[in-house]
């Protein structure tokens, strides 16, 4: 603006009228001043003009960004309608995924077209919040081009097609969102695509690792159990038989599809799995980058976690000599471990806890907790048994009318046998319990959506990466005892520590196991011996680690998220409040935790 300050040469004739009779010295000084006046108020009118059309400009520029962002999340739910389902768009519901390769191609193509729009945007014009945004989509359309085009998960992994359908399914009839007919008639054109899916999948598998067609195996007799038993019990209200036969007949063809498809598992590809499921150190690089925008070198990233994992062992070794000095601390951690609920008790013991989670968070000013609503307790869908203990399950930030969060609790199975019901159990002790309700619930996943239903931004609201999500639950179980839940009881510390060893566990044998440092039988070995896992959990931990591979970023942005509060205390100095900052973080959205720095700081 500094040029502005003289005045252009088409303003002089407007400034230099009405003084030409001013003659006297006096009137000279009064006529130069009032010119001089009238100069700086015309060009402080040409600068506000300049102002406005800058102004102007760059709203419409950033309507243009609006409109690109409107057209990327299109084309997104017409890939996967099933997201838009989840989401809380219900203009895709009767939609289900094109697995063909034609399907994948085209997906694939105009990712790339909406990669040169977004990069040609000039991020100068953008106000921060927006060049931000820009930011968060180029990573996120990169991420999913490297999963398409570079990972090739649709090519390897079995249970991508198999777990699709019956979470598909899920997301119709999981929310009342519609009247149960409308949502079953959704379901009902919905379910006559599945069928082609799987044969979709026969065609594209090629070579997968072995660890992943045993996990689609083993997962297939829930999904099927899933849709015999509980998809159709999610629509006993609805009485017209007509809607009834057509769902019986197509629902049947998808079980039948089911079965067919799990003994081609068994049968063909199983014998020919012999792909590698380790990403290579360049691409889990890539992975990392483009998924949580982090860049730090590998082996950096190993050595704050072997550091991290050290640090909580320390703690762990302190915290049980306070609960028996003259025992082993692993004897101490089975004795812990064997204090759990009846499985009959365990979703229970769960619902008592979280009344005085969330009284306490009020009472000392954690976070601002935007609804009174809780939770709704359940057990784990089937086809989600396998690789979790528990998770939360939150309606989609454009949901309006079925808005209920489900607190999923994996119980054991009715055919295990008694060592492994023990064995599972233990995941559940008190203290495991409490840090568990904390992480899924308050002041953790569940608090963190309320907040995400009121972020403006549609980029936030429908991108959230899982350095900030499982970060920021990560990060409460530990926090939320440091400010005093549980009176300083040590075996509650000792369930959180546990926690946080078995997320530093898991970033070290995600690493290590894709950049090859470390083989599937040792990542097992790890969990137990230096992430004090029971040998079934550590089991059920590696076999994901394979095809979750940076589940790292638990440990990751529970550190990322103590460093930026760190440095938000320096800022605000006597003006800190904890609160303040867990609401402003909140506040947000979940994108990758370098976005929040640059907002925040």
């Amino acid at each position: 603006m500094r040029r502005n300050r003289r005045a252009p040469s088409g303003l002089k004739k407007v400034c230099s009228t009405g003084t030409a009779q001013a003659t006297s010295l006096r009137h000279k000084k009064a006529r130069l001043w009032i010119s001089w006046r009238r100069l700086i108020a015309c060009a402080g009118a040409v600068r506000t003009r300049i102002l406005v059309l800058t102004l102007v400009a760059g709203c419409a520029y950033a309507a243009d960004f609006s409109t690109t962002v409107d057209r990327l999340f299109d084309s997104r739910f017409r890939f996967h309608p099933t997201d838009a389902t989840s989401f809380g768009v219900h203009e895709y519901d009767s939609k289900f995924e094109d697995f063909s390769r034609a399907g994948v191609d085209a997906e694939s193509a105009s990712l790339k077209g909406f990669l040169k729009e977004f990069e040609a945007i000039d991020s100068e014009k953008l106000d921060l919040t927006t060049r931000l945004d820009r930011e968060l989509i180029l990573s996120y359309i990169r991420a999913r081009l490297l999963e398409i085009d570079t990972r090739r998960t649709w090519e390897t992994n079995p249970d991508l097609y198999s777990s699709g359908l019956s979470y598909s399914a899920f997301t119709i009839m999981s929310r009342r969102f519609a009247p149960a007919a409308a949502r079953l008639q959704s379901l009902i054109t919905r379910e006559r695509q599945m069928p082609a899916a799987l044969q979709a999948a026969r065609v594209n598998l090629k070579n997968p690792p072995k660890i992943y067609t045993e996990i689609a195996i083993e997962q297939l007799p829930g999904t099927i159990s899933f849709f015999e038993k509980d998809v159709p019990a999610a629509f006993t209200e609805v009485k017209d038989p007509k809607l009834l036969a057509e769902f019986q007949s197509v629902n049947r063809a998808v079980i039948a599809a089911l079965n067919e498809y799990q003994r081609f598992l068994t049968d063909r590809l199983l014998p020919a799995s012999h792909g590698d499921f380790r990403l290579g150190a360049e691409l889990y690089r890539k992975k990392l980058l483009y998924d949580e925008m982090v860049d730090t070198p590998l082996d950096r990233l190993l050595e704050i976690g072997y550091r991290d994992l050290r640090r909580n062992q320390d703690a762990f070794q302190t915290t049980a000599a306070k609960v028996d000095s003259k025992r082993p601390p692993r004897q101490i951690l089975t004795e812990v471990e064997k204090d759990y609920p009846p499985p009959s008790g365990l979703l229970q013991a769960f619902r008592d806890v979280l009344g005085g989670l969330r009284d306490f968070i009020t009472q000392h000013n954690i976070v601002t907790i935007p609804s009174p609503v809780p939770p709704v307790l359940e057990e784990t869908p089937p086809f989600m048994r396998a690789l979790t203990m528990a998770s939360m399950d939150t309606p989609g930030p454009y949901e309006k009318v079925a808005k209920e969060g489900y607190f999923n609790v994996t119980l054991p199975e009715a055919d295990w046998t008694p060592q492994r019901i023990a064995e599972h159990m233990s995941g559940f002790s008190r203290g495991t319990i409490i840090s568990t309700a904390i992480h899924e619930a308050y002041p953790g996943h569940y608090v963190q959506f309320l907040w995400l239903q009121q972020v403006p931004s549609k980029v936030r609201k429908l991108i959230q990466v899982s350095s900030n999500a499982e970060g920021w639950a990560h990060y409460c179980e530990q926090m939320l005892l440091d400010e005093g839940y549980g009176g300083g009881d040590p075996k509650l510390r000792l369930g959180q520590l546990q926690d946080a060893l078995l997320r530093d566990a898991r970033y070290i044998v995600g690493i290590s196991m894709h950049t090859g440092k470390m083989t599937y039988e040792q990542g097992i070995d790890f969990f137990v011996k230096e992430g004090y896992q029971t040998r079934a959990n550590a089991e059920r931990e590696t076999k994901r680690g394979t095809s979750d591979p940076t589940y790292l970023y638990y440990t990751l942005g529970k550190l990322e998220i103590l460093r930026l509060r760190d440095d938000y205390k320096k800022k605000r100095g006597a003006q800190f409040s904890l609160k303040e900052f867990h609401d402003r973080f909140l506040q947000q959205g979940s994108p990758p935790l370098n976005i929040v720095r640059k907002a925040m700081l």
